[in-house]
């Protein structure tokens, strides 16, 4: 990643996440980031270091399931401050669960497939 005296450029923090530059821009408009992205002085927009540890850590909550309106209202959290620690803890101890529920019922299923996977290997390989 190229760093400029400014910070990050859009498409620098674009490869580094795998976001798409309008994902990027979406979450600024929809309200993910916790403060507004600083322009350079040619007005395009400079992430900082903090900013791209933010878009990572929004990227791995997005990878578990949790919905842009959940992830809008922790940003909002953690925008206000340390007083709000008490009640981002409490959205992520609920996200988790919810996510550990999904992961447990994505093992089943993944059982299902691995069986269905074992019946038909075991059918070809007796052609």
């Amino acid at each position: 990643m190229t760093t400029l005296h400014e910070g990050y450029a859009i498409s620098d923090v674009a490869d580094r996440t795998g976001l798409s530059v309008h994902t990027l821009r979406y979450y600024e408009r929809a309200g993910l980031m916790p403060r507004p992205i600083g322009r350079s002085s040619s007005t395009h927009r400079r992430y900082t270091d903090g900013d791209v540890s933010w878009v990572v850590f929004l990227t791995r909550l997005r990878s578990t399931g949790m919905p842009i309106a959940t992830l809008r209202n922790y940003t909002e959290l953690a925008a206000r401050g340390d007083d709000t620690a008490d009640a981002r803890l409490e959205l992520l101890l609920r996200h988790r669960i919810s996510f550990l529920a999904r992961l447990e019922e994505m093992q089943q299923s993944l059982e299902v497939i691995d069986r269905k996977i074992e019946l038909y290997t075991e059918q070809v390989a007796t052609r």
